[in-house]
């Protein structure tokens, strides 16, 4: 169970990452590794929705700060997550107050498109475009919207900690990320794409 009694949002991979950190805190360079392949892409992801073309260098921050912390991080594979998420969102914003600049449009996450994987160049080809397509239009949603969306579906957080990572009541990230993905929706209908 997530925090507040919900059922926390449980990845794939959360009992492997939890078991990487685990090592890692006890010097295992190889599972923090693991840990660093598996949270890096929706991270990354995720400051690049914040900070956009500057994301590597802020997530090169985020991950110094994480690698000095871990002995002090408790806590399983999903509330890795969450903390990761906290450390590169301070960094984002720390970035943005250096640059006293709003945040930029997002650009196609490379990192993402360039994993291995099992499928045809064709459909990873149709991936791309859809990845590019969605970052994109998460980039126009209003700042709350668009990181309640990526926190919910790019890092895959749950609701509670969303909301800890974003300082900001459950029910106001729940409902940031149902208008950000009600209006994500009525932007595909208006391009004829299908909805979601």
């Amino acid at each position: 169970m997530g925090h507040g009694g919900e059922p926390r949002r449980v990845q794939a991979y959360d009992g492997e990452l939890g078991a990487a950190v685990a090592r890692a805190q006890q010097g295992d360079e190889a599972a923090f590794a693991m840990a660093y392949r598996i949270v890096q892409p929706g991270l990354l992801g995720y400051v690049r929705g914040i900070v956009g073309d500057d994301a590597e260098d802020v997530a090169s921050d985020a991950w110094l700060e994480i690698a000095r912390d871990l002995g002090r991080f408790k806590g399983d594979g999903a509330g890795f997550r969450g903390w990761t998420a906290t450390i590169a969102r301070h960094r984002a914003l720390d970035h943005l107050r250096r640059q006293k600049v709003r945040p930029r449009a997002t650009g196609l996450e490379n990192d993402i498109l360039e994993l291995p994987g099992t499928h045809s160049t064709h459909d990873q080809a149709l991936e791309s475009l859809s990845t590019e397509r969605a970052l994109e239009l998460v980039a126009g949603l209003p700042r709350d919207q668009a990181e309640a969306v990526l926190l919910r579906v790019v890092v895959g957080l749950d609701g509670p900690d969303a909301a800890r990572v974003l300082g900001k009541r459950q029910g106001a990230v729940r409902t940031a990320a149902h208008r950000g993905l009600k209006r994500l929706a009525q932007q595909l209908g208006a391009d004829g794409e299908p909805g979601v």
